[in-house]
């Protein structure tokens, strides 16, 4: 009972987004005022790029990191936590899996690092999904904000652009509005953005969703600055050749939640992570040898992450 919408602690969590809307509102006008916002497109420099089933915290006097970002959200959702106090953020993009463990992480995070700021809330923002046909959407909405209903701190819902609001027609087809989001760490702004490069060891991190690791990574340290990846292990994937083998149509329409919506790039990386799983079928061995995390730092001449080497 800690959920706090529009101001109110909430006895129960809102079943779906349109019981949500219905009941308040003021989420439909703030969703308007973020559907507002033009795109943005957001180069690497200062960028911290959070995957699917990733997530990372950080304060807005982060010498690495100005801004927080995820794309390519169809039927997922981005979650922002963020203490209005000290400006202390996290970000993940989740998809169903590990959200509880994923929720606890977030919150511990930003309190951790909101500590010596006793003025402030722990705020909540939801942005993405849509009302997509098999209403994969509507089923992470209630478990996202069901683990949030359920954590002992009170968390204020100050956005949800999700659902039916994230929601356009194109061609008799529901299309998503906003594909990603970006976070500005030192004023909390949230816009909409896309993000063509999106960081170090991109096809191994897609390797775990593909390959079923339900656990949401959290990959950054905000005290020493350093991204990390890893280490992690996955069962190698049956089939994986014959998969490589298949056309384009064959890959999107099974390997996508929505393959109506999906981005152009999405066939290009799906090929990517299955090459690089073929070639890494177990990463515990040839990818993280002697367990060592894959760690990068921020280059101080370029502003993006280079590999630290030992």
């Amino acid at each position: 009972m800690v959920l706090v919408l529009n101001g109110v602690l909430q006895e129960d969590c809102p079943p779906d987004t349109r019981a949500l809307y219905n009941t308040h509102p003021i989420y439909r006008e703030t969703a308007a005022q973020l559907l507002a916002v033009p795109n943005k497109i957001v180069g690497p420099v200062g960028l911290l790029y959070v995957q699917q089933r990733e997530l990372a915290s950080t304060v807005p006097h982060d010498k690495n990191v100005s801004i927080l970002g995820a794309d390519d959200v169809t039927t997922c959702l981005i979650v922002v936590v963020r203490h209005s106090g000290s400006g202390a953020v996290a970000l993940a993009h989740l998809d169903g899996s590990g959200t509880d463990e994923a929720v606890c992480t977030m919150v511990h995070r930003v309190q951790e690092l909101a500590l010596g700021y006793p003025e402030g809330r722990i705020e909540l923002q939801l942005i993405g999904g849509f009302s997509d046909p098999r209403h994969y959407s509507d089923e992470l909405f209630y478990n996202v904000l069901s683990s949030f209903h359920k954590h002992p701190m009170e968390i204020d819902l100050t956005l949800a652009c999700v659902g039916e609001l994230n929601t356009t027609i194109r061609g008799g087809i529901h299309w998503p509005i906003i594909y990603g989001i970006g976070v500005n760490i030192k004023t909390g702004e949230i816009f909409p953005a896309t993000f063509p490069d999106k960081g170090p060891d991109q096809a191994l991190r897609c390797a775990r969703y593909l390959t079923g690791v339900s656990q949401v990574l959290d990959i950054y340290d905000c005290n020493l600055g350093l991204l990390r990846i890893g280490p992690f292990n996955y069962e190698p994937l049956r089939g994986v050749d014959l998969w490589l083998e298949q056309s384009d149509d064959f890959i999107l329409q099974h390997l996508s939640t929505c393959p109506e919506v999906e981005p152009p790039h999405f066939v290009m990386q799906i090929r990517a992570t299955l090459k690089y799983i073929q070639d890494n079928q177990f990463p515990a061995v040839t990818v993280f040898r002697d367990n060592r995390p894959h760690y990068y730092r921020r280059d101080e001449h370029s502003g993006t992450w280079a590999a630290i080497r030992y």
